[in-house]
């Protein structure tokens, strides 16, 4: 927060809690009657009349406290501009706090699993460890991945043992620690309209699908030319590359016509993010051990 905005919220909270206490104080400096009267303002609605007593002293005294309680708060605690109060309190240091906490109390069950591989995780007697990679895999993963890991349209399937870079243990931990970045670059303008169609009628033809024969015909030199680089001469993907195997019938962005027309004219970008400025070494061991679980039953 910049001074200015900082003295700003300062000199407004401020003023508005001493201007609340002046007009109280005025106000109570001025009443008339100091103690409970018959007397009445002067005004009469439907033969009801409001007496001229004071305010009463407990609701004075609780609005006194309330002021009082709050000043004590903002010099104690953050509330005016940047000043972090006295206390030197922020949410932020007692969430790092909490999670020093709990790093060390649990500590000894993160280590007791870290020490086994992947593969010992998929053993019996070792399903805790597994439902600890669960949970936290439905706290950081499952709003891309879904809470089974089944996937979405873009995002892929993680229990079908079809992969973009690869399943095996060393990967996976690769791919959740440091994410990945998947581009394919658009052909519509090198292709033409005509080009996207033989080329998708081709690539679908590839997984057995029905289409134009000779619009597929027409597609596999192109397809030859400028997509074998990635995918394969046999088309089967590239996992060094995280190139799709245009084969086996799955498919991140949908297989119709039309979805695949469009993956070739406009391209794709996806991106996984990595988490290993979020989570610990042994907490991705324990997701990837899930992970690795749900294509390995």
């Amino acid at each position: 927060m910049s001074a200015f905005w900082s003295a700003w919220v300062t000199v407004i909270t401020l003023a508005v809690i001493l201007g609340c206490t002046w007009l109280l104080l005025a106000t109570r400096k001025s009443e008339t009657h100091k103690e409970a009267t018959d007397q009445t303002l002067g005004h009469e609605f439907d033969g009801i009349a409001e007496y001229d007593n004071p305010l009463p002293r407990w609701w004075f005294q609780m609005f006194m406290a309330t002021v009082i309680f709050g000043l004590a708060y903002l010099a104690l605690y953050p509330g005016l501009g940047s000043f972090q109060g006295l206390l030197g309190w922020s949410s932020t240091g007692q969430w790092e706090e909490e999670m020093a906490h709990a790093e060390e109390q649990y500590k000894p069950v993160f280590a007791k699993y870290a020490a086994m591989s992947v593969e010992e995780l998929q053993q019996p007697g070792n399903e805790a460890g597994l439902k600890m990679g669960q949970r936290m895999f439905a706290n950081n993963c499952s709003l891309c991945h879904g809470s089974t890991g089944s996937g979405a349209y873009g995002f892929p399937d993680l229990t079908d043992n079809d992969w973009l870079y690869g399943g095996d243990a060393a990967t996976i931990k690769a791919t959740i620690a440091n994410g990945r970045n998947g581009g394919m670059p658009p052909w519509g303008a090198v292709l033409g309209e005509e080009g996207v169609r033989d080329v998708s009628s081709y690539v679908l033809s590839l997984s057995g699908q029905e289409v134009d024969a000779d619009s597929a015909a027409n597609g596999k030199a192109q397809f030859q030319a400028l997509c074998t680089a990635c995918h394969g001469a046999d088309a089967t993907g590239m996992l060094a590359l995280g190139a799709p195997n245009l084969t086996d019938n799955v498919w991140l962005y949908g297989g119709s016509f039309e979805k695949v027309a469009h993956t070739i004219r406009n391209g794709r970008n996806g991106v996984m993010p990595a988490h290993n400025t979020l989570l610990n070494e042994d907490k991705i061991h324990l997701i990837t051990g899930y992970v690795y679980s749900l294509s390995n039953k």
